[in-house]
């Protein structure tokens, strides 16, 4: 298992969908996840300290867990199969651990609201994981492509450093515009997947 930090929350520059990147605590290792909107803004509230007037989902689940005496102690991304990872969260209770499979973005938004630990399998990270290295004196221009696979490491970087929070949040409510508009479509395929 490798530890993992939250490194942010992104979108895509082109389709606009939700990335969450996380990163090895010892190295620079980069596993990008691609989420489903209510996950991103639920992880962007939390980490800007925002709370909403009643209890959303994931600020219920770790309440629930509280007044029942567990603790949620980790995260881990177990798994990636047919472009979709897989992840379980370890709650603690009594002196006993349980452990409750989950997508990655419920659990990761889980583990900003409890300070619980972040872990990827090391066969998820050897798949998955970009490895990025971008020198200080280097000026990369905007990122336009939208496949991993195509962009250069260094602007991808400055990409994911450079947006803001209100970036992103203008970015949703542009797509909510454009989803008024058309047909409703099962989110749930393209969340927690990595790009094909």
């Amino acid at each position: 298992m490798r530890e993992m930090t939250l490194y942010g929350v992104s979108f895509e520059p082109i389709g606009k969908q939700p990335i969450v990147l996380l990163k090895t605590a010892d190295d620079d290792r980069f596993l990008p996840i691609w989420i489903g909107h209510p996950e991103a803004a639920a992880i962007l509230m939390k980490l800007q300290g925002a709370s909403p007037p009643r209890p959303m989902t994931h600020d219920l689940f770790t309440d629930v867990i509280s007044e029942l005496q567990g603790e949620l102690v980790r995260v881990t991304i177990t798994e990636l199969r047919d472009n979709t990872y897989y992840a379980r969260i370890t709650i603690s209770q009594d002196g006993r651990e349980v452990e409750i499979d989950s997508r990655p973005s419920d659990a990761i938004a889980m583990a900003v609201r409890c300070d619980a630990q972040i872990f990827a399998s090391d066969e998820v990270v050897d798949e998955s994981g970009i490895e990025l290295h971008a020198e200080d004196d280097e000026q990369p221009g905007l990122v336009t492509a939208s496949n991993l696979a195509d962009l250069d490491p260094a602007e991808f970087r400055q990409f994911l450093e450079n947006v803001t929070p209100e970036e992103f949040a203008s970015s949703l409510e542009e797509e909510e515009a454009l989803e008024d508009d058309e047909p409703l479509e099962d989110d749930d395929e393209d969340e927690d997947e990595e790009l094909p």
